[in-house]
């Protein structure tokens, strides 16, 4: 909790949030993980894992023969990802079936796929042409009729227009339109997270 929150106060726009995901959202990610047919090995994507907190999640549900791949541009946060794998039991028996990539998801090369992608980037943070273009890449690496979830913090970006500059308002009403253009289009389903600090929307989309 202490390496999550000096990384909060270092660079919150990357971070995004002010505690670490509960075990409740991780879990609520990671639900298409559980309806895979019988027998079917997963290559799993897990963008933004900052410490760790939705990785174990995914590790509840991986299966023998899934590979788990974790994209992290954060290198402090790659550093306690590492020391993870080496010390706790949660993540170091799937330590030989996971990798860590230190890079932004738009460097991951195209001809990688994934059957499920579990974001945690703060999208409402970013530029809205970054929040595209990170959907894209998602759409572009996923196989077909591959899943991606991504989580929202309830009411944040009302919470945030009352007190913020007139551009940054701007900027916020535009990545609310990309993010509604690709949930309109795309959502499969949706669920509320109220275990979770703050509570969260965890949603789940399919690019057909």
């Amino acid at each position: 909790m202490l390496n999550f929150l000096r990384q909060v106060f270092r660079d919150y726009h990357h971070v995004g949030a002010i505690a670490p995901s509960s075990r409740a959202l991780a879990r609520a990610l990671a639900k298409p993980l559980q309806s895979r047919p019988h027998g079917t090995q997963m290559n799993i994507l897990e963008v933004g894992p900052g410490t760790g907190a939705l990785t174990r999640g995914i590790f509840e549900n991986m299966k023998p023969g899934d590979r788990l791949t974790l994209c992290e541009i954060n290198e402090d946060f790659v550093r306690i990802l590492q020391n993870r794998f080496e010390t706790d039991p949660e993540f170091a028996v799937w330590k030989n079936h996971s990798r860590i990539v230190c890079a932004p998801i738009e460097d991951l090369p195209a001809e990688e796929r994934y059957h499920h992608i579990v974001s945690g980037l703060p999208f409402n943070n970013f530029p809205a042409a970054t929040v595209r273009s990170i959907l894209e890449k998602y759409r572009q690496i996923l196989v077909e009729g591959g899943t991606v979830n991504f989580f929202e913090y309830v009411a944040i970006r009302h919470m945030k227009r009352p007190i913020c500059s007139k551009a940054e308002k701007q900027r916020i009403d535009e990545v609310e339109k990309v993010l509604s253009e690709y949930i309109g289009r795309y959502q499969v389903s949706v669920q509320l997270v109220l275990l979770n600090l703050p509570p969260a929307w965890a949603r789940t989309l399919i690019f057909r």
